[in-house]
């Protein structure tokens, strides 16, 4: 999977661990923000998304499938001005036909900013792809 011209390269989001035991990205707050100079919720949420489903793809992998993201949520407790953030995905539930992450995403003080689950299907991949 190539991600040239992906949103994870547009908002600067870097994988550092990938398996389907644990995926840990970092994202900047700088070109991440709402207007309030914030962390950007929904910024999170692309950073939980990205993390879950690539921890899921690699497990469907190992059953011929591609993984697709059906559910997701996000609990936002801390504001975050500028740095880094942090996000560590581990599995709730790897099945056959589904999987879940719980998604952690922290600032550079180790604060919990964020707390996500993401849901994702396990489908045949599309001829093609």
């Amino acid at each position: 999977m190539g991600m040239e011209g992906t949103l994870l390269q547009l908002m600067g989001i870097v994988v550092s661990e990938a398996s389907p035991e644990r995926v840990v990205a970092t994202m900047p707050v700088k070109g991440n923000t709402q207007p309030y100079g914030l962390l950007h919720g929904g910024a999170s949420c692309v950073l939980a998304e990205s993390l879950g489903s690539i921890g899921s793809a690699l497990h469907a992998a190992t059953y011929g499938k591609v993984a697709v993201g059906v559910d997701i949520n996000a609990t936002h407790h801390r504001a975050v001005r500028e740095g880094v953030v942090t996000g560590v995905a581990t599995p709730i539930y790897l099945g056959r036909t589904t999987t879940s992450y719980e998604v952690i995403v922290t600032d550079e003080r180790d604060k919990r900013v964020c707390t996500a689950r993401i849901t994702c299907q396990l489908i045949q991949a599309p001829p093609g792809s």
